[in-house]
């Protein structure tokens, strides 16, 4: 449940919706929503998502980091849901003029071979459920001036999501082992990012348990043949158009991905 009124939610909707039409980034809806009132952040998410015609793909998994937990003052992940007109995996370039305020992280994706809507989901549940895992790279972006965010900022933003690239390699789980991959992530041949999957709330399976429960709980579980993006395994960093940014991930592969320059779709 909610406190927030439904005035300061429909507020916040049009606030966001008119920052991402316009590619022009709005002020914090913190002043609507207030900082604590999660529940009623989702319901500007959810609102926000119902007007799009894309299909959903998948979700993704934010705020997987203990410092970044810390730096917003919560103790729990949030998610975002996937749409197909992001997923730029089979694009040449990624479309920056689509974007605001880009920064790119590394992650590890995975491709869900069942459902997880069970009453009594854990770690082996999950786990069996994963069809395969890829290298991911997502490019969020942020409809919020200058990336001032709280958590329920981002939250109603759909997680902050922009776009995403999946790697082509595809390994079951019972050849790669999430919480001991490292990551490696460079912007033109320069190394600017790395990590490890226990970066990711301390295993990347991890995270995607606790977006399988919240998922359930929130009356939409995770289906088979979506993908989630289980979350940054080392620190995000801003692109610029025309940038090459490529992700390794030990005993996964490769993803790679260029920025368009700015005037191009």
């Amino acid at each position: 449940m909610t406190s927030v009124t439904e005035s300061a939610i429909a507020a916040a909707v049009e606030r966001l919706t008119t920052a991402a039409a316009d590619l022009k980034p709005c002020t914090p809806v913190r002043d609507l929503l207030g900082t604590s009132d999660i529940a009623g952040a989702y319901e500007v998410q959810r609102r926000l998502n119902a007007q799009r015609t894309s299909t959903v793909t998948g979700r993704k998994i934010g705020l997987t980091s203990p410092a970044v937990q810390k730096q917003l003052g919560v103790e729990q992940p949030d998610f975002g849901v996937l749409f197909a007109d992001m997923d730029v995996s089979a694009r040449t370039e990624v479309p920056t003029a689509r974007l605001i305020q880009p920064k790119a992280e590394a992650e590890i994706a995975f491709l869900l071979g069942t459902d997880l809507d069970a009453e009594n989901l854990d770690l082996a549940a999950v786990r069996s459920s994963v069809a395969c895992a890829l290298p991911a790279l997502e490019i969020v972006d942020s409809r919020i001036a200058d990336w001032d965010i709280t958590i329920t900022d981002t939250v109603a933003d759909n997680a902050s999501s922009g776009l995403y690239a999946l790697g082509a390699s595809r390994l079951p789980l019972g050849r790669f082992e999430p919480g001991e991959a490292s990551m490696r992530m460079y912007a033109d041949g320069v190394l600017v990012s790395e990590g490890h999957g226990a970066a990711c709330l301390g295993d990347p399976l991890l995270a995607l348990l606790w977006l399988a429960r919240t998922a359930r709980d929130y009356g939409d579980p995770l289906r088979a043949g979506q993908v989630v993006l289980s979350g940054a395994l080392g620190p995000m960093i801003p692109v610029s158009a025309g940038a090459t940014v490529r992700a390794d991930i030990s005993g996964l592969g490769t993803v790679v991905t260029t920025f368009s320059d700015r005037g191009r779709a």
